[in-house]
């Protein structure tokens, strides 16, 4: 009985809209990661290339960028609900482009909507912060983790199976059908969602479209009235983001073609990216580095979780920062053995830091300033993302494929020292609810 009781107290805030936006995010997170696993491989198939692949990243975290200021000043104004359950049917929708592709052009059209569409993102991560009590942020935003990397570890597995089943291609297009069908799902429980704000506006539309130049302007004045920490924080997280931009869709790229992980690909006999039978193992091999990646993320889930509300923010942070140094060089100069050892390693550097991060953040700033804060930290950290998508696909192609991956260790280093000398974490009693 006193188990049972401890356990309750422990999970009682699984209720409500944490729990509505968990199931939502098993569906999506699953449905998500799907084609995720050979995206990038897909895109080369259509026509594309890393530059390529960098051009996507940089048109979609601009248009991301674009409705970040409205989407956290709208989020604050008029509620966050209505926002989230509306789009996210958007969202879904825009994967029809993935699935019909004819060439990455479609891609980058799909991307784009898919982008504006995501106008939600700051009142869905406000919603997050609302639904969570402060004592219990690092459990819950861990748990979320937890929960995603369990709906997504059978993602690998199940794109291996319709990869080696139907062809690299067709799979991907079968995949993207699956994501488009999941999403909707989603979309449909994200209608049982209840407003978390206290007080929001009556709606209007007409209001609505011409509020742009006043979220900018509340978007940047709200850095006036968060705590200094929130800023700093900021910035470490942004110089983060751009590394991981720079190398996120090159990571299968590299470990194809420059790592070479199923034999020497042979452009000339097979033109062709789907028929070289080195490239055809390099897909089955990658999809068992990616289902150990997922496997890794749930078994450190729960104990993230736990060490975060135990010893602080700051501290999971500083580290996360820290692992990425020897796992990217491990990365660069290792081969197929290696990678079941770097990408779980990766993986847990994103679930530490994020988690870190995500409860820091709610610590920090208040419920009311949540939203344009959000909008805000999002806009700018777009932008650079964007910035860094296409750099690292042409720093790829153009200069070195090793150099955008040796330039994340040095940046590491400033995003740390500015979370050392710079962000003070707030004391339990400090925390904003």
């Amino acid at each position: 009985m006193k188990l049972a009781k401890k356990l309750k107290e422990e999970f009682s805030f699984f209720k409500g809209n944490y729990l509505i936006l968990i199931i939502s995010w098993i569906l999506m997170d699953f449905a998500g990661e799907l084609p995720g696993t050979y995206y990038s491989d897909y895109v080369i198939q259509l026509g594309g290339s890393a530059t390529i692949l960098g051009l996507i990243t940089l048109v979609s975290m601009l248009a991301l960028a674009s409705v970040q200021f409205p989407g956290g000043y709208l989020a604050d104004k008029y509620g966050r609900r209505w926002l989230i359950s509306t789009l996210t049917f958007g969202v879904a929708l825009s994967y029809i482009l993935y699935a019909a592709a004819l060439s990455w052009h479609f891609i980058l059209i799909g991307a784009a909507i898919q982008s504006l569409c995501l106008l939600y993102q700051p009142a869905l991560n406000a919603m997050m912060a609302d639904s969570l009590p402060p004592e219990k942020r690092g459990m819950g935003f861990s748990i979320l983790n937890l929960i995603m990397s369990v709906a997504t570890t059978p993602a690998p597995a199940v794109a291996l199976l319709l990869v080696a089943s139907h062809g690299s291609e067709m799979g991907m297009r079968i995949a993207y059908t699956i994501v488009t069908i999941f999403f909707l799902a989603a979309a449909i429980v994200r209608l049982k969602l209840k407003e978390s704000m206290k007080t929001v506006e009556k709606l209007n539309f007409k209001e609505a479209l011409h509020s742009y130049p006043k979220a900018l302007e509340e978007g940047i004045n709200v850095w006036k009235v968060v705590p200094h920490s929130t800023l700093f924080l900021f910035f470490s997280t942004l110089i983060v983001r751009f590394s991981f931009a720079m190398t996120g869709t090159l990571f299968l790229v590299y470990a194809f073609y420059i790592l070479q992980i199923g034999g020497t690909p042979n452009p000339a006999l097979y033109p062709n990216p789907a028929d070289d039978p080195a490239l055809q193992l390099a897909r089955i091999e990658w999809g068992y580095v990616m289902i150990a990646l997922f496997i890794c993320m749930i078994i450190l889930s729960f104990p993230t979780g736990k060490l975060i509300d135990k010893v602080g923010r700051k501290i999971p942070l500083i580290v996360s920062s820290l692992l990425m140094i020897p796992a990217t060089l491990l990365f660069v100069y290792g081969n197929y053995s290696t990678l079941f050892i770097v990408m779980p390693l990766f993986g847990f550097t994103q679930l530490l830091g994020f988690s870190a991060y995500q409860t820091l953040f709610a610590d920090l700033v208040p419920q009311a300033q949540r939203g344009k804060v959000t909008g805000s930290m999002n806009f700018f950290t777009y932008i650079f993302m964007a910035i860094g998508g296409i750099a690292g696909g042409l720093l790829y192609d153009n200069a070195s494929p090793q150099l955008p991956f040796l330039l994340m260790p040095i940046l590491i280093v400033p995003s740390i020292l500015l979370i050392v000398f710079y962000v003070r974490e707030p004391r339990p009693e400090e925390r904003e609810a």
